[in-house]
């Protein structure tokens, strides 16, 4: 390209104008690897997930189908096609996907952030007999025998080095407590996940 501050390269100011209006080529290829990576990230999230994204029709349907296909080559060739699709995708459309995606993390983030003070929460229910009758003042509804027990056999489970199975009743009953009467449609659909998690936490 000539340079636009020489005098006498021979092109009006307007076609300067006009060149410099188009996209770089290392633009153009940042912007294909952002949709790449993008659309990447949509087929790592669970089916169900990827069914709630707003985007077109076939933009999905190739994401879920990479989903499906277990054969390397195969699925990196769907994968490359899933990057191609994105790039048909309207500014706004993107935008959308991107908001979707990271609504699920902050999500993801306050989830793993109520775990770990579930878990400080057993943890002084083992150690402090107070921080029982400071559960019961707040939750009179709570079984004051069963949760007794509980702790009783989580501390016993600790001592004799026996597996967790009451600890981890513990922290059930706990998130139950946290639960708002009226909860969100997929709040289910996360417990046996969250329960998954926390048993990992919990071996580690």
């Amino acid at each position: 390209m000539p340079n636009p501050n020489r005098g006498s390269c021979g092109f009006q100011s307007s076609e300067f104008e006009q060149e410099y209006d188009r996209p770089s080529k290392s633009q153009l290829k940042r912007e294909m690897t952002a949709l790449q990576k993008l659309g990447e990230e949509l087929i790592a999230e669970s089916r169900d997930r990827v069914k709630r994204v707003p985007m077109p029709e076939d933009v999905r349907d190739a994401i879920l189908e990479c989903q499906q296909i277990k054969d390397h080559e195969g699925r990196r060739r769907q994968t490359q096609y899933v990057g191609k699709k994105m790039r048909t995708l309207e500014p706004h459309e993107i935008a959308e996907i991107q908001k979707t995606l990271d609504s699920w993390r902050g999500l993801s983030k306050a989830d793993t952030a109520a775990m770990h003070a579930l878990e400080r929460h057993r943890d002084r229910l083992l150690k402090n007999d107070a921080a029982l009758t400071e559960l019961l003042s707040q939750h009179p509804e709570l079984d004051v025998q069963h949760t007794r027990t509980l702790i009783r056999n989580a501390r016993k489970e600790q001592a004799e080095n026996k597996p967790p199975k009451a600890y981890r009743e513990i922290f059930q009953l706990l998130k139950q407590l946290q639960k708002p009467s009226a909860e969100h449609d997929d709040a289910d659909h996360h417990d046996d996940e969250d329960e998954h998690d926390e048993r990992d936490h919990d071996e580690s």
